[in-house]
């Protein structure tokens, strides 16, 4: 018997607007690029302090989350994404060797939730709160939303 644990969290900011393709087989997908930022100082170049940004992409099929993620996924936001990991393998046309990209699939039974408020957001109940969507066990969409979040400062975001 074997069993294990494949599930993913990360809190970052997206670095472009979602991106939303269709498939030849009539569905949706819904491609986001979420950037987490860790710093450090580096003792051997003299206390210097390093700041470090990775990049995820993370993707999902399932339509009420795609609704969503097309009407508040903005480039700048700040995101929890829950889901599993998933490696894709591919071979472009004349080349010799296979291509990876290892993405966050969020599935049934996982979540995005928005954690400040968009851009223009005002005290006159204009998306008050943080914004949440789960991709439900039963492949059916659920409504937004979700508890209210700390708004953050997004003018010092890089991108």
């Amino acid at each position: 018997m074997s069993f294990g644990l494949n599930r993913v969290e990360l809190i970052g900011r997206l670095g472009a607007d979602v991106v939303v393709n269709h498939l030849p087989s009539g569905g949706r997908v819904a491609n986001l690029s979420i950037a987490t930022d860790e710093s450090y100082i580096n003792r051997q170049a003299g206390g210097e302090r390093v700041d470090k940004t990775e990049w995820h992409r993370v993707v999902t099929f399932q339509d009420g989350l795609i609704d969503m993620l097309e009407r508040h996924a903005k480039k700048g936001r700040l995101v929890h994404a829950e889901g599993k990991l998933q490696t894709r393998r591919w071979r472009k046309d004349g080349e010799d060797s296979d291509r990876f990209s290892t993405e966050i699939m969020v599935v049934p039974g996982h979540k995005v939730q928005f954690l400040d408020k968009p851009k223009g957001a005002n005290g006159n109940g204009a998306q008050a709160g943080a914004e949440t969507a789960q991709a439900p066990a039963n492949g059916e969409s659920m409504p937004a939303g979700g508890a209210p979040a700390q708004s953050l400062d997004t003018e010092e975001i890089p991108f």
